[in-house]
């Protein structure tokens, strides 16, 4: 069983390694052909661009991102143009826990109470997704926020989210990277789960694969009722 994986090596997890098996159970959270991932450097692009436009009109630059995977991810992509990084303090505690671990991170700046309008107002923010709208993030003043989502692949995700940006960073394969990694396990029996499994499976059926769907209790419907059925076909 798969669990949940990305081919592309990110720079922090482990590189993909498909393992040959006869039975291979996947994830298919993003199991559809209009999830397409840019390479990570080309997203990390976008995102340095975004922050020096805003940067240049006097905002702050808050990205939300999961605390412990993506946000340290991100960590290299900042600290190529900013030397502060401030963090919410979800995001500080799994970095500072990966730093004593040994692990080679940029440093964050923990947001605190006691910090003035100086640092905060055109700062470079890390934040978990939960921390939209609340208080915390309004401290920043004038700001504009970019969520880091596979979601954000799909046109109107961003406007739904209330984001000013969506950049398709996942920690999930794409369409292309699922197929990659059960052509590479050489599995003679393919079960799909969690997410797009219907599509997935009838595909692999099509393409010569003894596959089937999985149905759980647990995935992201929520995620899922909020794309835009037009772009399915897209």
């Amino acid at each position: 069983m798969s669990g949940d994986y990305k081919t592309e090596n990110d720079g922090i997890s482990g590189a993909f390694e498909a393992i040959p098996c006869h039975v291979f159970i996947t994830e298919s959270t993003f199991g559809l052909p209009i999830y397409h991932w840019k390479p990570q450097a080309s997203i990390f692009t976008d995102i340095q661009q975004w922050i020096t436009r805003n940067k240049a009109a006097g905002k702050s630059s808050i990205l939300l991102a999961y605390s412990l995977g993506k946000a340290q991810r991100l960590l290299p992509c900042l600290h190529a143009i900013t030397d502060t990084i401030l963090a919410h303090g979800a995001i500080a505690n799994a970095s500072e826990a990966l730093r004593q671990a040994g692990w080679a991170l940029p440093a964050v700046t923990r947001v605190s109470p006691e910090m003035g309008k100086e640092i905060l107002q055109g700062a470079v923010v890390l934040a978990p997704p939960g921390a939209t709208g609340s208080p915390w993030i309004r401290r920043f003043g004038d700001y504009e926020t970019g969520v880091c989502s596979g979601w954000m692949q799909v046109r109107g995700n961003t406007r739904r989210q209330n984001a000013d940006a969506g950049f398709a960073l996942s920690d999930h394969a794409d369409w292309k990277g699922l197929l990659q990694a059960i052509r590479d396990t050489g599995a003679q029996k393919v079960f799909v789960t969690h997410g797009f499994q219907s599509s997935l499976s009838r595909y692999l059926t099509e393409q010569g694969f003894d596959a089937a769907e999985v149905k759980t209790e647990f995935g992201d419907e929520e995620s899922i009722k909020a794309i835009d059925e037009s772009t399915l076909h897209e």
